[in-house]
């Protein structure tokens, strides 16, 4: 796999995370914008969750897979990440977490952040502290 221009080596646990994400990501409920979204978590202990997005005619009331992946995972009360997986196409660039999923993984730290299409041929790898810069985060509670 490439990440940005380099040809690196990912680790298999990395590998197999970005292909849960682009294998669950065919299973998004995605009928009106078409954009099909797969995330894969993986917890400090090994488990790994994965979600997809889901679309609502409501807009506001569709959740995106990273929110999806989270909230799957904290119902089975796991609470420390390690690293998220996220896949979708679009054409010359990576689709990143969007503002309220960058606040969402905020929660939990700052997790890696493994971006790449379905292709699995390019991967960006970027960290939550990256993305969102300035989050809202427990670590701010006195």
């Amino acid at each position: 796999m490439h990440i940005g221009k380099l040809k690196v080596k990912i680790n298999s646990d990395i590998q197999e995370l970005i292909k849960q994400s682009a294998i669950v990501r065919e299973y998004s409920y995605a009928p009106y914008s078409n954009f099909k979204v797969g995330s894969a978590i993986l917890c400090t202990d090994g488990t790994i969750f994965k979600g997809c997005n889901v679309e609502n005619l409501s807009y506001p009331a569709g959740i995106c897979a990273e929110r999806t992946v989270i909230a799957k995972a904290v119902s089975e009360g796991k609470r420390k990440f390690k690293i998220l997986a996220v896949v979708a196409d679009q054409e010359n660039k990576f689709t990143t977490p969007c503002g309220l999923c960058r606040q969402t993984i905020a929660e939990f730290g700052n997790i890696t952040i493994y971006c790449a299409r379905s292709d699995m041929k390019d991967v960006l790898r970027t960290t939550l502290n990256d993305l969102l810069p300035f989050a809202f985060s427990p670590d701010m509670k006195n």
